[in-house]
């Protein structure tokens, strides 16, 4: 059995928070240049640009790479052989938001009730999704959500008769549905399978895959790029204005489900896809 005191989940979780909001990872950057060497109009690439020159100045780590700093979802993949230690992990969790928020000057973003929409002013409580593991480590995620993409997620309970043509029809048609509201290129996040939640979470999980890795299964590898393909030639383009690239990637997980179900969840990110993690 190994300790771990919550305190560095804590310091671990303000890190990653502030971190993610200021320093893209490698691979949406690189998949941003990419795709940005493929556009032929002269306003599309300007689209690009913008994005990059945003991107480049939010890592000088005086203003954040959006103003929608998200909220706070943190996913945790604890080993069973882990024990945490001065006090409760969720709180700890919250504390890490909170610091994170506070200490990296970021827009307080969270509302204490749905319809009283009173700010909690510190961007708690995060969203916390929990999975058990073999060993002794903690692998820790934390992906600020902004509610521009958040808000064009959606999910359809279809029916096994869809098929593989009813479930990609679905999930390009949400995109498109999108438009420019997503602040595209998107990152499409699909979870298909389970019930409703966890198809829900899995489509949430998706967005974690770095870009450019595709789903272990050649079937669901094929059908990412034949989604890819088809959001593309949508022609919405970087920020809307039209170009060649809508989507930088689409990332499926599929899980058993129940006979009678095809449950086919969408979840949108915006271009800079913001995610950190750490192992420990």
């Amino acid at each position: 059995m190994r300790e771990i005191d919550v305190r560095e989940i804590t310091e671990a979780v303000k890190t990653l928070f502030i971190e993610a909001n200021y320093h893209l990872c490698d691979d949406v950057k690189a998949c941003i240049d990419q795709c940005a060497a493929r556009e032929d109009t002269e306003l599309a690439r300007s689209v690009f640009n913008s994005m990059k020159k945003n991107i480049e100045i939010a890592e000088e780590g005086i203003f954040p790479v959006c103003q929608d700093t998200g909220m706070a979802c943190v996913f945790m993949e604890i080993g069973q052989d882990v024990h945490f230690t001065g006090g409760r992990l969720y709180d700890a969790v919250n504390e890490g938001a909170r610091q994170g928020c506070l200490e990296g000057y970021l827009r307080k973003t969270i509302v204490e009730d749905p319809f009283r929409r009173i700010n909690t002013e510190d961007s708690t409580p995060a969203d916390i999704n929990i999975d058990i593991v073999d060993g002794d480590k903690v692998r820790l995620i934390v992906a600020p959500k902004g509610f521009g993409s958040e808000n064009m997620s959606q999910i359809r309970m279809l029916t096994p008769g869809a098929g593989v043509s009813g479930a990609e029809d679905a999930i390009v048609e949400i995109c498109r549905q999108a438009g420019g509201n997503p602040c595209p290129p998107m990152v499409v996040g699909v979870g298909i399978g389970g019930n409703f939640n966890k198809a829900a979470l899995m489509a949430k999980k998706a967005l974690l895959r770095p870009l450019g890795e595709h789903n272990e299964d050649p079937f669901y590898a094929d059908m990412e790029q034949r989604l890819l393909e088809r959001i593309n030639a949508l022609g919405t383009g970087p920020q809307g204005f039209g170009g060649k690239t809508t989507a930088l990637g689409v990332n499926v997980i599929a899980a058993p489900t129940h006979i009678a179900g095809l449950p086919v969840a969408v979840n949108i990110n915006c271009h800079v896809s913001r995610h950190k993690e750490v192992i420990l």
